[in-house]
């Protein structure tokens, strides 16, 4: 479950905030064991590459303690819902920079951005023609139509800004996280 899942959890203010807190805690954990593995490992590098007959139980000792760490990780991880992309995971098995995917996700939503205002900017044009056709051939229901259409757009604000203000005259503010 990712940050945004938590937020939007059922159990209103207080239990997203302990949830988002324990899922913070649990990514910390896992950073920290990650890098303890780390140091680990660098430790049991420095033991293989001076190795001799006389350090063959520090070898020992510190592959059980790699082994437990990473033990430790993965009972870490369980508790850690984080998603990763596949796209992401080819990348870096690729060898590639995963910062590279997020450059091409952001290019194709503008893209397709674009296309969608293009879309909506067509309907528009063809809306006012439309319009210009109809107050051609139907003035007085035009303008009726216009008085409708005006009539029902303060209504809806004046809905709208009702629902935003509380009875002693305060904004409602959205918390954004």
């Amino acid at each position: 479950m990712d940050l945004t899942q938590i937020s939007s959890g059922s159990h209103g203010n207080g239990g997203a905030n302990n949830e988002q807190d324990e899922a913070k805690q649990n990514l910390n954990q896992v950073i920290n064991s990650i890098q303890k593995v780390l140091g680990l490992q660098h430790q049991l590098y420095l033991t293989v590459s001076s190795f001799n007959v006389s350090s063959q139980f520090p070898l020992l000792e510190r592959i059980n303690v790699v082994v437990s760490e990473l033990d430790n990780l993965q009972k870490l991880a369980d508790n850690c819902k984080i998603q990763v992309p596949v796209e992401i995971l080819n990348l870096i098995y690729d060898g590639k920079n995963p910062d590279e995917f997020t450059r091409d996700v952001l290019n194709s939503c503008i893209a397709r951005n674009q296309i969608t205002k293009g879309k909506t900017d067509a309907f528009k044009g063809l809306r006012r023609h439309i319009l210009e056709e109809l107050e051609e051939a139907f003035p007085d229901e035009v303008e009726a139509y216009r008085e409708i259409r005006a009539t029902s757009a303060a209504e809806s604000k004046r809905l709208a800004q009702a629902q935003s203000i509380l009875p002693i005259g305060d904004v409602k503010v959205k918390n954004e996280q």
